[in-house]
């Protein structure tokens, strides 16, 4: 053993919220389970937060403090500067870059910095000789990083897909479960402090389009390009359609699909229709599912807590215990001036579509719509138009097979038949 790994790896933890004060427990209350399996003790020896007084639950007086995340990142007893401040931007990346620029090294929970920053930053960590890891940047405590970049780096993955948001599917399994709206189920997620301060981020689908960029990073060796997400949040899911999908066998989730085809990289986070009896139909509450397919392994279906202070901790002390053991790693799997830039590609790949509007009551309305999906080549399967009391009548329309671009045509074209009530919805139904 080299010196170097018989020494203490120091860690120097900039943000001590719910998941820095979960890092400290556990560098606190399992050292010698650490120095066991790592060969080497692992310590804290600075902090910084904005607060110096909040009480956070575990004792810090023991560490050096530092109100300049910048100065905590370049202090001579850190080895490995664990960021868990947040933000893309600011003192979260200022003091990131300050740590790689002197060669140290970064584990983060930062993916929205990731998303927009990676590519830079995985540039700069390995110029450097650092490492930079971010386990629990993405899906909390499923260490989906480790099994892309290790576990199956003898495949070609050929799609990945999962719930990477908590939050909306605790929303919808709950408009489903308890038959609330969808205005009734955010503030019931709101009021239990799932939401984050910035609810967009969350409902908009923007923190898991963060996390889909930075997968498809790793699964097929492409410059992170979080731009190229095509994000649609789950404002627009009503319970009707909730039921309606119920109905035919189906659940809604914000799924996030990502696979290479010859157009180029396909990056959805949008709301899917997705088999009730799947394991993704299955996925309850708050937790996170990332399905992976690769040509040798076939499936592998992961599942586990999205959030919180022990999942997301456990995830960046994995990122700390491969560093004390001596495993450097690149951070997207592969040398980063290696990754390519990929032309984005919207959806090209068929499948069927879940449709709903509403028309103005009168003759020959379904006629024309169904003219008008017939002339853009898409086909229906089925059609239900349901009771209504008002001058407007609910329609569903279930598409055989089709394009996205062939069904977007159809959409654009059909306010010009004049007997449409409302804009339609369109979810994709994803087959698991």
């Amino acid at each position: 053993m080299s010196d170097q790994q018989s020494s203490p790896l120091r860690l120097g933890i900039a943000g001590l919220g719910t998941v820095g004060a979960g890092v400290v427990k556990i560098v606190r209350q399992k050292a010698a389970l650490l120095e066991a399996r790592s060969g080497r003790a692992v310590i804290v020896t600075a902090v910084s937060a904005r607060n110096r007084d909040k009480d956070r639950g575990v004792p810090l007086t023991d560490y050096a403090w530092e109100d300049d995340p910048v100065a905590l990142a370049t202090r001579d007893d850190v080895d490995v500067f664990v960021e868990l401040m947040g933000g893309s931007d600011g003192p979260a990346k200022a003091a990131t870059e300050a740590a790689l620029s002197a060669g140290k090294d970064v584990v983060t929970a930062n993916k929205a910095m990731l998303a927009h920053h990676g590519q830079a930053l995985a540039e700069l960590a390995e110029s450097k000789g650092a490492v930079l890891r971010f386990e629990a940047a993405v899906a909390g405590g499923i260490p989906i990083i480790k099994t892309l970049t290790e576990s199956l780096a003898g495949n070609q993955i050929e799609r990945v897909m999962g719930v990477m948001n908590g939050t909306c599917n605790y929303i919808l399994t709950r408009m489903e479960d308890a038959g609330l709206s969808y205005d009734e189920a955010f503030a019931e997620a709101d009021g239990l402090g799932y939401l984050e301060a910035d609810p967009n981020l969350d409902v908009g689908g923007i923190d898991a389009g963060h996390k889909l960029s930075l997968i498809a990073a790793i699964a097929f060796g492409t410059q992170v390009n979080f731009d190229a997400v095509e994000l649609e949040g789950i404002g627009r899911v009503t319970i009707e359609d909730i039921r309606q999908a119920a109905d035919m066998d189906y659940r809604i989730k914000l799924l996030g699909v990502t696979r290479y085809t010859r157009r180029g990289l396909e990056q959805t986070m949008t709301p899917c229709l997705v088999p009730a009896a799947s394991p993704l139909g299955q996925l309850q509450g708050g937790t996170n599912m990332v399905v992976v397919e690769g040509d040798q392994v076939g499936q592998i279906v992961l599942r586990g807590a999205g959030a919180g202070e022990g999942p997301t901790a456990s995830a960046v002390m994995g990122d700390v215990m491969d560093i004390a053991r001596g495993l450097r790693l690149t951070t997207f799997g592969q040398p980063a001036t290696t990754l390519r830039a990929a032309t984005p590609a919207k959806a090209a790949v068929s499948a069927p579509y879940y449709l709903r509007m509403a028309l103005q009551d009168k003759p020959g309305a379904l006629a024309k719509v169904a003219t008008v999906l017939g002339e853009a080549g898409v086909s229906i399967d089925r059609m239900r138009q349901y009771s209504h009391e008002d001058a407007s009548a609910p329609v569903l329309i279930v598409t055989h097979k089709t394009t996205r671009s062939a069904l977007d045509h159809a959409l654009a074209a059909l306010p010009a038949t004049g007997v449409m009530a409302t804009d339609p919805v369109a979810l994709r139904i994803e087959k698991v």
